[in-house]
């Protein structure tokens, strides 16, 4: 085999949660164009749909499956759905999140509470369901979407003279609470030929404050936020063979954030 081909996913059949977000959208297009036959999952079918159609236009498999992060039978669910159509789930990319906490430090405990059973309990899950399959299969990978800020702290300096602010309690919570729980996985699953891995992404240009983009993009060693494209590789990289003897790392795809 070839080093081109060890990165191709033809042959092999990729869940991804959380489809239609701002990195969910370019991870699909990742794994769908390596060749894999790709489902996406969330809540808001209407929303994966409407990705899903858009790359089936272009000759990829793509299905969109309803599912709630937070419902263990839901969770389930989908996993016996993908293989009952597939017989099997080569990889697996968490990417669903739920953000509940919008007024950050102040809110109520209970909206904490909400986001750390989806976001966390709901992690745990719904990767114990697709590693059981896994395991049976005597192989997979596994790809947590962390976030630099499950790395480093708030840089105040990001937000000044803007309305926005990054003191989302729970989201620091649970993104770092990933990183490690990535490293448990990758211990767990390793006698079975899985493989656990994180990508820590930094902040993604959404036509944000002007004065935010600036003061974020000089924080940065590359002088930018990510684009529609910046995950593209890495998600590939991991998902395939290529990455054969790689578990239970975190890699930062954040432009030199956390480098500085």
């Amino acid at each position: 085999m070839s080093i081109i081909d060890t990165f191709s996913l033809k042959d092999k059949v990729a869940l991804v949660t959380g489809g239609a977000g701002l990195y969910g959208r370019q991870i699909v297009t990742a794994v769908a164009e390596a060749g894999a036959e790709t489902f996406i999952a969330a809540r808001n079918l209407d929303a994966l749909e409407k990705v899903a159609v858009e790359h089936r236009a272009r000759g990829e498999r793509v299905t969109a499956l309803q599912y709630d992060q937070g419902d263990e039978d839901s969770i389930r669910a989908l996993r016996d759905e993908i293989v009952k159509r597939s017989g099997r789930i080569d990889v697996l990319v968490n990417s669903a999140v739920t953000r509940p906490m919008h007024n950050g430090w102040d809110d109520d405990a209970a909206r904490f509470d909400e986001s750390m059973h989806v976001n966390a309990t709901g992690l745990f899950m719904i990767t114990r369901a697709c590693g059981e399959v896994m395991i049976k299969q005597g192989s997979g990978s596994i790809v947590n979407i962390g976030s630099m800020m499950g790395v480093v702290g708030v840089e105040h300096h990001n937000y000044d003279g803007t309305d926005i602010h990054g003191f989302y309690p729970d989201y620091f919570f649970h993104k770092g609470g990933m990183i490690n729980f990535t490293r448990f996985c990758a211990s767990y699953f390793g006698r079975y030929q899985v493989r656990v891995n994180c990508v820590s992404p930094g902040g993604f240009f959404n036509n944000q404050a002007p004065r935010f983009v600036k003061q974020y993009s000089e924080r940065t060693q590359l002088g930018r936020l990510a684009n529609d494209t910046d995950l593209m590789g890495i998600i590939v990289f991991l998902a395939s063979d290529a990455s054969g003897y790689i578990t239970g790392a975190n890699i930062p795809v954040d432009g030199g954030y956390t480098a500085k």
